[in-house]
């Protein structure tokens, strides 16, 4: 049996971290989106990637948003750190919408909120050094004096993210290290530009399962001890409950967000069929030991998003389908007592 037992030192830490999330949701946003939305255009017509989606990010405080691929949640990522122009809405850093910045505003945004990318092997540049690599935002942005300044606070870095010993690899290049020391190389990348926000893309799904826990924690100390917010992407809720277990969670279904709460009542008690279907899909070690609701879906296909089905996106694949607004009205995402909810039949029970 596992001792679910907690000594009174982990007690008093959780309450902290507990005390210390809930200061954080009281601060005002530091990334704001607002309606976003991103169409592309193609031979075969118009994509709507994302439909309308609006999110904020404090700090110190996850938020994860979730969703099978293909839902949205990079395309949203990328414009929430301005790497992509969205097609409609605003993003807003400190209340002011990015697109209106000038160049020194936007210099200063461009340092505040970093990317994390997905693939550790594809996002460090072969051909450069881990020194030259972290250390290029400081002397690009003037933030040390000389060379042997840039080497300590490189140092300081790759010992921050648990790289160490540190000089064992300030002089190595990407191929000598494994995926998770370049993934390290990446945050401590990041962090070198004192960021209030980091935007992590998928950033654990191509490391190993051990691998992956290790540095998640890495990323909890950060933000506990920096007060970073995070926009977590992912489209694993095993993976999203371990890491913003005191934020929040949005779910993403075809370029909407359907469901959005704290994680504990997202996870505990999931309201939308989609994130149950999810919940349900999340594999477990011993099936036989865990009694969870397994939700089947009405269908596997998802729909073209060149040709939506009318009504509810989730229509034609919900177990909760009902002949009438499910197929005719598409449900707008309202306040419930305890979360946002975009689902007709859900709502009303």
């Amino acid at each position: 049996m596992i001792d679910h037992t907690i000594d009174s030192n982990e007690a008093a830490g959780l309450a902290h971290r507990a005390d210390t999330a809930a200061h954080h949701r009281a601060e005002p946003p530091v990334l704001t989106l607002k309606g976003l939305r991103q169409t592309f255009k193609t031979p075969r017509g118009d994509v709507p990637a994302v439909a309308g989606v609006d999110l904020e990010v404090r700090p110190g405080q996850v938020l994860c948003l979730v969703g099978e691929s293909g839902c949205g949640k990079t395309t949203t990522a990328r414009m929430a750190a301005a790497l992509t122009e969205p097609t409609a809405g605003s993003v807003l850093f400190r209340g002011k919408d990015v697109a209106e910045m000038d160049r020194t505003e936007r210099a200063a945004f461009r340092r505040s909120v970093q990317y994390i990318h997905q693939d550790p092997y594809a996002s460090l540049n072969p051909v450069r050094t881990v020194y030259s690599t972290v250390s290029a935002g400081l002397r690009r942005h003037k933030l040390v004096a000389s060379h042997a300044e840039a080497r300590r606070v490189t140092t300081e870095l790759l010992e921050r993210v648990d790289l160490v010993p540190a000089e064992d690899h300030l002089d190595k290049y990407p191929h000598q290290m494994s995926g998770g020391q370049r993934q390290r190389v990446a945050i401590a990348r990041a962090l070198a530009m004192n960021p209030e926000v980091i935007i992590a893309d998928e950033s654990t799904s191509m490391l190993d399962v051990s691998i992956r826990v290790s540095l998640l924690n890495t990323l909890g100390r950060l933000r506990d001890e920096l007060g970073v917010g995070f926009l977590f992407i992912t489209h694993d809720l095993a993976v999203a409950k371990y890491f913003a277990w005191q934020g929040e969670i949005a779910v993403m279904y075809l370029g909407k967000v359907v469901e959005r709460g704290t994680a504990p009542r997202v996870i505990n008690d999931p309201r939308h069929p989609y994130t149950k279907a999810l919940i349900s899909a999340v594999c477990e070690p011993d099936p036989d030991l865990v009694r969870k609701e397994r939700v089947r879906l009405r269908g596997a296909d998802i729909p073209d998003l060149t040709d939506l089905p009318s009504g509810c996106d989730f229509h034609p694949r919900c177990p909760l389908y009902e002949e009438g607004d499910c197929d005719s009205v598409r449900p707008p995402l309202v306040r419930g007592h305890d979360r946002l909810l975009a689902c007709h039949v859900a709502t009303r029970r």
